[in-house]
């Protein structure tokens, strides 16, 4: 994934998404995904674990969110997001890259606001094509590129296709299998 932070960084970044979520609720932005009950999501590069909450909601006590991060600060903070919120609907993945779930398993994997930073984003879009079901979604915003970055970096390594646009985020459906 993207090179480790300190711990000062990681708390300024959890103060500047809190203020963020506050003024631009994450359940809004979630909205866009048509994220459903039972659905099984990936939240690679949760951070601080801003969009946990509104995704266990979303998936109801049938589905599961699994919330990655490279960095064991945000591991913690989303374990903490969990415990407080008594969410068995979540689970914390501590990897740059692996998922270590089963092939076609995720319905929707969020890559929200990391693509920018990704040492390696061959090896984690091919993460995200193994895991992500036949008709699964990989939805991305990143405020650091523009669309035409956003649509060129995955369309172009040919393993997702734009499927739709949203105001906030770019829906992009699976192409091929990958060998």
């Amino acid at each position: 994934m993207a090179k480790p932070q300190s711990d000062l960084n990681f708390w300024l970044m959890s103060l500047s998404f809190s203020i963020r979520d506050f003024f631009s609720p994450r359940k809004n932005i979630l909205k866009e995904v048509e994220i459903k009950e039972g659905f099984h999501v990936l939240d690679f590069g949760c951070g601080p674990g801003g969009y946990i909450l509104p995704l266990a909601h979303l998936t109801g006590k049938s589905g599961k969110v699994f919330a990655l991060d490279t960095s064991s600060m945000a591991i913690k903070s989303v374990k903490t997001v969990i415990i407080k919120n008594h969410l068995p609907n979540v689970e914390t993945i501590h990897s740059d890259c692996k998922t270590g779930l089963p092939d076609n398993s995720i319905d929707v994997a969020l890559l929200y606001d990391v693509f920018h930073g990704l040492n390696h984003p061959d090896n984690i879009l091919k993460e995200l094509h193994r895991v992500l079901k036949p008709h699964g979604i990989l939805s991305v915003t990143d405020h650091h590129l523009e669309e035409r970055e956003i649509v060129l970096n995955l369309a172009n390594k040919g393993h997702f296709t734009l499927a739709k646009k949203g105001q906030k985020t770019y829906s992009f459906s699976k192409t091929r299998p990958i060998h």
